[in-house]
């Protein structure tokens, strides 16, 4: 319950500086976390980026406030934190589909994001695996790529990538610099979150002969983790997209931890007999 209400409060305080720029420490400190962990269970919640929230209430009430008549479009679009009319009505056209002007138009068609609020949702009883490690610094190297974070984006782009890096021939190459057979699984990491975007790496742990030649190279600190696992699966059915939201909508709200601002990991194991394990590793401090 303090957590539906801690996170209801930064929704309110959101909500009273729409007007206003919204400093992202501010709204995760009223829900008691860090700014880089509240956006993250936010974003996995609710599948919308908080920007791209924040973005069509934003939107919203501009549109309210233009059909009530009497106001300037360039008067909203600076209440509004927009830096000049037309950079507000091109965001303007592409969530409404018209111009602010005809916003004010009799039968015009608008569209409204109504204002969020989290509530207790009875999900069932399926386990999560869990334990919690400490690691010690280890390097990873691999081939990286830079994706969306936002959204359902992550869900869409790893895997065009990974299927890009196979059909290439970049996953055979990684095998055989790693050591691994034909079948070796090899695992990814997500790392460096710029606002929203992250890097991504399809790699393996760096060999003790060095960096191969053409690969990166990711340096690991020493870390906490928090590493929950799909179960043991036939090939193609461990739901890794499943359990990433199972995390941030039911682990994370209810535990005493929040996410570091480091790498994460997705390893998989070959557990023989053609099945597989999948992990996520989330690096956590505790609260």
């Amino acid at each position: 319950m303090d957590w539906l209400k801690r996170m209801n409060h930064a929704l309110e305080y959101i909500e009273t500086h729409l007007s206003e720029e919204i400093d992202y420490d501010q709204v995760a400190g009223t829900a008691c976390c860090s700014a880089y962990h509240f956006q993250r269970m936010f974003s996995f919640i609710t599948n919308v980026s908080l920007s791209e929230y924040i973005r069509r209430r934003r939107l919203t009430l501009a549109a309210f406030e233009l059909q009530s008549g009497g106001v300037k479009v360039i008067d909203i679009a600076l209440k509004y934190g927009y830096e000049s009319p037309e950079a507000f009505s091109r965001a303007f056209k592409k969530m409404h589909g018209v111009m602010p002007k005809a916003a004010r138009d009799n039968g015009v068609s608008l569209k409204a994001y109504p204002r969020l609020s989290f509530h207790i949702s009875i999900r069932g009883d399926v386990e999560m695996n869990y334990r919690m490690e400490g690691k010690p610094a280890f390097e990873m190297f691999g081939v990286s790529t830079v994706i969306h974070a936002d959204g359902e984006n992550p869900f869409i782009e790893i895997p065009a990538f990974w299927q890009k890096c196979i059909f290439d021939g970049t996953v055979k190459r990684i095998r055989a610099a790693a050591g691994l057979g034909e079948h070796g699984q090899l695992h990814a990491v997500l790392y460096n979150k710029q606002g929203e975007q992250l890097s991504y790496m399809i790699g393996y742990f760096l060999p003790q002969s060095g960096l191969p030649e053409g690969f990166e190279k990711l340096q690991i600190p020493p870390q906490s983790y928090a590493i929950f696992s799909t179960g043991i699966n036939p090939s193609g059915q461990n739901d890794i997209h499943g359990l990433w939201r199972r995390i941030w909508g039911e682990w994370f709200p209810s535990s005493h931890y929040e996410a570091a601002n480091g790498p994460e990991f997705e390893m998989t194991y070959d557990r023989g007999n053609n099945m597989y394990e999948m992990e996520v590793w989330i690096p956590v401090v505790k609260l």
